[in-house]
């Protein structure tokens, strides 16, 4: 390789070029082979994490100072000197968890997180040229922002607010005392989420870390249903079939990749010449594979990062219906649900699951007024400053809204027997999934520009629809659909 070649890699990433060569060889940007090979590290580390450095035999404080060691390496490999953001933020949030008031130390976190990842991402935007992969480092930062704001509320419910005043949720993972710098440290930078994630509860990670998670949460379940018991006594159950079975699923959406995403670039959605020769629905089937075939990627990363801790023996939540450990506590996505939903609010609930849950108990949970929109809004700040994320989560605001009028008006007329059912579901299902596919473009296309001419070219139909089925339907069901439903109900028990 010539000395043209190595100036052009370290112009094009601030991290590692020892993986260059590998780069080169699989025509993949050196950012993302940095990102797998720490992934893959970290994958055999965590094994080593949970089967050498158990907590039976070491302290907390060793797991912790470990976690954190290879966390803070993985960050500097794959981001050089742009780490050095993600140490200011921690260290600058811990900061306000000490020295302030825990009556406001939940607010200044949130400004304060929020504002520095906002300034982040603007430089990342406007300042450096956005072909630098590795200005990308507001991947971490996202995540860190997560983790800090939910462990500042947690803070403040669990040692300022009175128990009676809380939520069921906000009561069991209250914070009682401040956490050291160590714990911190270990909770914000550990190995296992540093790269992408997700965000997982403070007192969850902190029990992993003792040792007692897997019985603390084996024996909720024994606790809480007659029907299993015994779970707390058995020896700890092995991740290896859960981490095997993930592993899987990266290597078939690796696949997937490699094969079919690129055979459907996003940007051809917008290629004028597309636009003009294409028929209507022609461009709506582009669309829905085009969106669709991006998902993989997404799939990758989270799936991946889930079987990393579950290496650890991170992730159980409890147990199924099979009476079998299940290691889904920290899991970001469910595939099939998300393939298969029949409602934009299924699809959201299982998509980015991790980050749905801090939207709800850092901003939809406290809000007094505007709950969805403000959280809609969070989300857009959280994501970033290009237009697209704003399009797309404003965009999502009517049609959550005429979704949920047209469920309550409508379903319950299809509900009378198994095939109309299956009618309605199909038809929901194709509805949601062309939507989704409406709403999440300007998040893949970005800018101002390339959005406005794809939904020019789409006629603003979900826009009009949406805004219609607001305006035209009722905000209850009427009372006469209501007596058809309860008629048909009567009738129904009377034949059983």
């Amino acid at each position: 390789m010539d000395k043209k070649e190595n100036t052009d890699i370290a112009f094009k990433t601030t991290g590692c070029t020892w993986l260059s060569s590998v780069s080169d060889q699989v025509g993949v940007p050196l950012d993302q082979v940095n990102f797998i090979a720490c992934q893959i590290l970290g994958l055999a580390v965590a094994f080593w994490f949970r089967l050498g450095l158990n907590p039976q035999h070491n302290t907390p404080e060793v797991r912790h100072a470990v976690a954190t060691i290879i966390g803070a390496s993985f960050i500097m490999f794959c981001f050089g000197w742009y780490a050095i953001h993600v140490f200011i933020l921690v260290l600058a949030c811990y900061g306000i968890l000490i020295k302030s008031s825990v009556n406001g130390v939940h607010r200044y976190t949130m400004i304060a997180s929020v504002g520095y990842l906002i300034v982040c991402q603007v430089s990342r935007v406007f300042i450096f040229d956005y072909g630098i992969l590795s200005t990308d480092f507001s991947g971490p930062l996202m995540i860190i922002t997560q983790k800090v704001t939910t462990l500042a509320f947690q803070v403040h419910d669990g040692m300022c607010r009175k128990q009676e005043e809380l939520k069921d949720d906000q009561r069991r993972l209250a914070v009682h005392s401040k956490p050291s710098l160590l714990e911190y440290l270990s909770y914000n930078i550990n190995f296992l989420s540093v790269l992408v994630g997700p965000c997982s509860i403070y007192k969850d990670y902190i029990e992993f870390i003792e040792g007692q998670h897997v019985q603390h949460r084996l024996k909720r379940v024994k606790d809480i249903s007659s029907q299993q018991n015994g779970w707390d006594k058995v020896p700890e159950p092995s991740p290896v079939r859960a981490v095997i079975n993930k592993l899987l699923v990266c290597a078939c959406c690796l696949l997937w990749f490699f094969i079919i995403t690129k055979a459907f670039p996003i940007t051809y959605n917008v290629d004028p010449q597309f636009i003009s020769e294409a028929s209507f629905i022609t461009r709506l089937a582009y669309a829905l594979i085009s969106v669709q075939a991006a998902r993989p990627k997404f799939y990758f990363a989270w799936t991946l990062a889930d079987a990393i801790h579950n290496a650890a023996g991170y992730g159980v939540s409890g147990v199924n219906e099979r009476g079998e450990v299940s290691w889904d506590l920290i899991s970001n996505v469910r595939i099939w649900e998300i393939e298969t939903a029949t409602s934009f609010k299924s699809f959201i609930d299982n998509w980015n699951i991790q980050t749905s849950l801090w939207l709800k108990s850092v901003c939809y949970d406290r809000a007094p007024y505007y709950r969805m929109p403000l959280t809609f809004v969070l989300s857009a700040i959280w994501h970033g400053v290009y237009p697209g994320y704003y399009f797309t989560f404003i965009t999502a605001i009517p049609i959550t809204l005429a979704a949920r009028s047209v469920r309550r008006n409508f379903r319950e007329f299809f509900l009378s027997s198994p095939l109309l059912k299956i009618c309605y579901d199909v038809v929901t299902w194709a509805a949601t999934q062309l939507t989704v596919c409406y709403i999440v473009m300007p998040f893949l296309l970005l800018a101002v520009e390339p959005t406005l001419q794809y939904y020019r070219s789409m006629y603003f139909h979900v826009h009009v629809i949406s805004i219609l089925a607001m305006i035209l339907l009722p905000s209850k069901p009427s009372c006469f659909k209501s007596e058809i439903h309860a008629l048909h109900f009567n009738n129904n028990v009377k034949e059983d």
